[in-house]
């Protein structure tokens, strides 16, 4: 705790003014308790997630100081190599409490560490691990975080699965400016979910050493022994600003004194001195803390400033395996990506069922969910007879939540399992954004200490008719949030291919299951064999020809082979948009001369505008007419079927508009 306080008023009396830290966040008032909180954890498994203010926590853990203090100062090494705030952390730690991977967003910590949860208690349940029955998972969380989504979806995962988490609430009273009382009910979630099932709900002073101590102890024996969910929330003072540059002014003179009166640090020193220790050990505690920090100090600053040619490093997977997440022992068989066709031709719904069946039986640590993915099956029948023949364990049903789905799967993937998310229909992803993007950032920003692979169902697109709600494919956003692959088959080969590498690989990856496919006639195609896999960023020429290049991919592929019948034309479905395989697109345009991008999506800012601005700048003076686009208006997808026809590109409106480009 002096060790803390030292670092504190060094960050805020030295580097601050000196620029030498951009952001500060003191932990004074929240540092006892946690510290308290840190001792406790011991087990073989355990993992916490903090937050800004956490940092007291993290050296309970054994976290350097040096790393500390050169993490905050944005140089090399530490958390994240200077890629991230120096209060947002990350600490493998080999051996001890892992300090789950933070992000800046107030309540995302929460469903991750609910999904590591759920990872010890599938370790322990599934594949008998005693270790992981011995851990737990432990969230850290202010009073105006427990408004968040994140909260309320990791509580209703905790409780429902009855998983050995514990939610540490540190209220100080506010959330920046705003009291806790704006929140919830009265500025007391304790006292607000005391009726509520299957959590045990622990509270009291945090700035009382002894009673701190023995309700901190209390939470965690009962998540260890129990293996059921813990809110403890313990009340204590933020003695500083939010952060260095809040100066507080929305607090009366007699609050902030009111909050000194309870700062632990004095407390602290009642407690112990003279009782426990003398004075001159506590004050030799003071000094040996302050050389400590002046130490780490001089250790950071010897550090160099991150390597700007090294920024681009650990955006995906590069064969240096991450310290934490993602398996070690994933299915090695050898693949092919030659198709080896067999039987009669099936449709992609069978197609990607008979691949999720065959990767459960070969790996223990895969995990399908999702909204009626279990009984039923799935909205789209792809997870029929899974759970029949896995069990639930396996194969499982979630809570409404699409935000609990990711940030459990996250989790999980943490915890070093496959998981297999859905998203039931593109349009219900728009409330997991947050987590999907925190972990397709992860590697990176932690610069590959951490990473989440996993893969994540998601059906889009049009069937039959459309609506707002069902018919969405807005792909681009995905490749707007880094280090997700981006796979969106347009037959049953491809799925089965695609899948399989997808399952197989080391980093998350969206795979776009086309609704209007999953049943089509033209994309059925003969089982490709069990070892055949398609490697991501590697098109496929559906038709060859000379005058003109059709770009696609997943539901307009079929309609840009009908409009090019009888044409000179090569038709390419790109298969994966992240990577995309330029280098084939490229290659054609440079042989035809001419461009058509043909997609789904709308067409501001859709993919086809990235795919055409490469074609204009690389293959330019290959060029002898425009690079053309044909996609669905800038309007949401429409529901009957005579304006959705006249919406989606269709076969006469691809071959007019490339009759159009062939007479250019």
């Amino acid at each position: 705790m002096a060790l803390s306080r030292a670092l504190d008023e060094m960050e805020e009396t030295r580097l601050v003014p000196e620029k030498k830290v951009l952001y500060q966040f003191s932990a004074r008032g929240h540092d006892m308790a946690q510290i308290l909180l840190g001792l406790q954890l011991d087990g073989p498994h355990d993992a916490v997630c903090g937050y800004y203010r956490s940092r007291p926590l993290l050296l309970a853990l054994g976290v350097d100081p040096e790393d500390a203090l050169g993490s905050a100062m944005g140089r090399a090494g530490g958390y994240s190599d200077g890629r991230d705030i120096g209060v947002v952390f990350n600490h493998p730690n080999p051996g001890g409490t892992v300090a789950l991977p933070m992000s800046g967003g107030v309540g995302a910590q929460y469903t991750p560490t609910a999904g590591w949860a759920q990872g010890l208690d599938y370790h322990a349940r599934v594949l008998g691990s005693d270790e992981h029955a011995r851990s737990v998972a432990v969230v850290l969380g202010g009073d105006a975080s427990v408004a968040s989504n994140g909260f309320w979806s990791a509580l209703t995962v905790a409780t429902t699965q009855k998983l050995p988490m514990l939610f540490y609430i540190e209220d100080n009273g506010f959330g920046i400016s705003v009291p806790s009382t704006f929140q919830t009910p009265g500025g007391n979630i304790a006292a607000n979910l005391a009726a509520w099932q299957g959590l045990r709900i622990i509270a009291g002073d945090g700035t009382e050493p002894a009673e701190a101590a023995a309700l901190i102890e209390d939470a965690v024996a009962h998540v260890r022994h129990a293996r059921a969910p813990v809110l403890l929330r313990l009340t204590v003072p933020r003695l500083q600003g939010h952060s260095f540059q809040d100066t507080q002014t929305y607090k009366t003179p007699d609050q902030v004194q009111a909050e000194w009166s309870r700062d632990p640090w004095a407390k602290l020193k009642s407690y112990l001195v003279p009782a426990r220790i003398s004075e001159g050990d506590w004050q030799a505690e003071i000094s040996a803390a302050q050389t400590r920090a002046e130490a780490a100090l001089t250790a950071a600053e010897t550090r160099p400033l991150p390597d700007p040619d090294a920024v681009m490093r650990h955006v995906f997977f590069e064969d240096e395996m991450q310290q934490v997440g993602g398996l070690r022992d994933r299915p090695t068989a050898e693949v092919t990506d030659r198709p080896a066709p067999e039987g009669q031709r099936i449709n992609m719904v069978t197609a990607i069922r008979r691949v999720l069946d065959q990767e459960l039986s070969l790996n223990p640590r895969m995990a399908i969910f999702g909204e009626d993915i279990g009984a039923k099956g799935g909205v789209h029948a792809v997870t029929l007879g899974l759970q029949e023949k896995y069990g639930p364990d396996r194969v499982f049903d979630t809570s409404l939540s699409e935000e609990g789905i990711i940030g459990r799967a996250t989790g999980m993937a943490l915890a070093g399992l496959l998981p297999v998310p859905e998203i039931q229909f593109r349009k219900y992803a728009e409330p997991a954004t947050e987590q999907l993007n925190d972990c397709g950032s992860m590697r990176w920003r932690t610069n590959n200490r951490f990473a989440a692979p996993m893969v994540v169902r998601m059906p889009v697109g049009f069937f039959k008719c459309g609506d707002p709600w069902h018919s969405q494919t807005n792909e681009v956003a995905f490749l707007h949030s880094p280090g997700w692959m981006v796979a969106q088959p347009s037959n049953a080969e491809d799925a089965v291919g695609l899948l399989r590498t997808a399952l197989r690989g080391n980093d998350p990856v969206i795979f776009l299951e086309h609704r209007a496919m999953l049943d089509h006639a033209w994309a059925r195609r003969p089982w490709p064999g069990d070892d055949f896999a398609l490697p991501f960023g590697k098109a496929r020429l559906v038709a060859k020809g000379t005058d003109a290049t059709i770009v696609t991919w997943g539901g307009m592929v079929e309609r840009c082979e009908a409009a090019a019948a009888g044409l000179s034309v090569d038709v390419i479905d790109l298969r994966t948009l992240m990577p995309w395989d330029c280098e084939t697109v490229l290659a054609s345009v440079n042989r035809t001369h001419r461009c058509l991008i043909v997609h789904e999506d709308l067409q501001t800012a859709g993919f086809g505008a990235e795919i055409a601005a490469v074609v204009a700048k690389d293959a330019f003076t290959a060029l002898d007419a425009p690079v053309e686009r044909l996609t669905m208006p800038d309007i949401p997808s429409p529901h009957n079927p005579v304006l959705l026809d006249h919406a989606v590109p269709s076969v006469a409106a691809i071959r007019a508009r490339l009759t159009d480009l062939l007479g250019f």
